[in-house]
């Protein structure tokens, strides 16, 4: 069993601030989720892995690759890649580049996504929903299909909403405020 108290306590340690921060979607806010700094720590990806791969097989999502916007997608992608790994249905991980290489092949998207392939996009928090349907037009565009967007936090600021409107699944793992509910314990 994933322990999901768990990741809303390491986010709430090690990720969540109060403070006065500009987000980068340019909002003000006295709440900022660094969610990197719990999911590239070894303890957050030993539990975002399993109950990210796990949440996409209990809502029937038939993906073969994860992956979104570099670079809060990133170690997500790779967690769950990896505890996907000894099962009978491994997922390949990949990164959507925010801007397409200048030389050499100059892909937007880096990794073994394919041609054809159905993809989960993954976000590390959710604010205005744009970043993640930037990784959707990438993907689309390169010819994958889009099963839905998984995000680790969903802010509660209606870019989940924005994303459904776009008539894409979310699924998140958990919220902003569970992650503030925790900070006053």
């Amino acid at each position: 069993m994933i322990d999901h108290p768990r990741l809303v306590e390491l986010l709430a340690r090690y990720s969540a601030r109060r403070g006065e921060f500009v987000l980068a979607s340019g909002m003000q806010s006295d709440f900022y989720i660094d969610a990197r700094l719990t999911t590239m720590s070894p303890e957050g990806l030993s539990i975002i892995g399993p109950l990210a791969l796990a949440s996409l097989r209990e809502r029937g999502w038939s993906v073969d690759a994860v992956g979104g916007l570099t670079l809060g997608a990133d170690p997500i992608s790779y967690a769950i890649s990896y505890a996907s790994a000894a099962t009978d249905r491994p997922l390949r991980a990949f990164t959507v580049r925010k801007e397409p290489k200048s030389h050499g092949t100059r892909k937007l998207i880096e990794g073994p996504f394919r041609e054809g392939d159905s993809v989960a996009v993954i976000e590390d928090v959710i604010t205005t929903g744009h970043s993640a349907l930037r990784a959707v037009e990438a993907i689309r565009d390169a010819r994958g299909s889009i099963a839905g967007v998984l995000a680790l936090v969903d802010r509660e600021e209606g870019g989940r909403q924005i994303i459904e409107r776009a008539g894409i699944k979310v699924l998140t793992l958990t919220t902003a405020s569970a992650i503030i509910a925790a900070l006053t314990h």
